[in-house]
């Protein structure tokens, strides 16, 4: 789980897209999208300015680093650092700190107003902060989220349905029909159950090829349809295996918003997964033109 620390940047205007192109791409996702063909896949870029907590790995290792001190050569290391957290301070300290840096829950970002307006069946949210679950798990909506082996050597995951009054209760798994919010790091509520230590990740990343960490109804419900990815960035190996082994067996045309250039590593890894990018900001170009799309008159999913 070490990340690559010289990125060789692939220039943006070498993916060449067109105004048509970028419309058209639009266009088509709202088609899939209106079809039940689409499955958003959420990262940890979703606001445009500072929601209160951390925004990726790095400013995750920073904020803990900051509050526990630990050795220079962990610098950068997210997972290592957490590790240090827990070997050190107790696996309790970790999740306190994790709950203290993501207490805070902002207004819900663009993405979620959309998601919220057109619902679809399956949302992967892979990132630690409170908002989609607070926003997009509806009373009756259930959410599935992975569980430490630190806590709990029985399983994998964790599914729950949302009750009225915020309660929560455990389900075996989701009914055919209901919407699901799957969260492959873990989540805050109904408690702090998060995948953030390098022991988390080794205990996942063993099995994870042969798909025993991840929910049976997740790998029915990907099957054949296309990924779209909104505020992640794939520069970290340990997020590209995530995302390879969530999408297997789903369709070979996938789409990400990212208006940013991109290591040799994530180009790579898109061109193998069949990843069309499209370099638009996403609250201010992608999700208005998705949105407009959307409205217009045309199958229901």
């Amino acid at each position: 789980m070490v990340s690559e620390v010289a990125r060789q940047i692939v220039p943006p205007d070498s993916r060449g897209w067109s105004g048509e192109e970028l419309d058209e791409t639009v266009k088509e996702i709202a088609g899939l999208w209106k079809q039940g063909q689409i499955i958003p896949y959420l990262g940890s870029g979703l606001f445009d300015g500072n929601p209160g907590f951390p925004v990726d790995k790095d400013s995750l290792g920073q904020a803990l680093s900051g509050r526990v001190a630990v050795p220079g050569r962990l610098k950068g290391k997210v997972h290592e650092i957490a590790q240090y957290i827990e070997s050190h301070k107790h696996r309790k300290t970790l999740l306190s700190l994790m709950e203290e840096l993501f207490q805070n829950v902002p207004p819900p970002a663009p993405v979620h107003c959309l998601l919220r307006e057109h619902p679809v069946g399956l949302v992967v949210d892979a990132w630690y902060s409170r908002v989609a679950t607070r926003y997009l798990v509806d009373v009756g909506g259930v959410q599935i989220s992975a569980v430490s082996r630190a806590e709990d050597r029985e399983r994998w995951f964790r599914t729950d349905r949302k009750t009225p009054e915020d309660g929560w209760e455990p389900l075996e798994g989701p009914e055919k029909d209901d919407q699901v919010l799957y969260r492959p790091f873990g989540t805050m509520i109904p408690e702090t159950r998060v995948l953030v230590s390098d022991a988390d990740f080794v205990e996942v990343l063993t099995e994870i090829d042969i798909q025993t960490p991840l929910p049976p109804w997740v790998q029915t419900y990907r099957t054949g349809r296309h990924f779209l990815f909104m505020g992640c960035r794939f520069d970290d190996q340990t997020l590209r295996v995530f995302a390879r082994q969530i999408m297997k067996r789903s369709s070979k045309r996938h789409f990400a918003v990212i208006d940013a250039p991109l290591t040799a590593k994530e180009q790579r890894f898109f061109d193998q997964e069949g990843i069309a990018v499209l370099p638009v900001s996403l609250n201010e170009t992608f999700l208005p033109a998705l949105s407009r799309s959307l409205a217009k008159p045309g199958s229901k999913a």
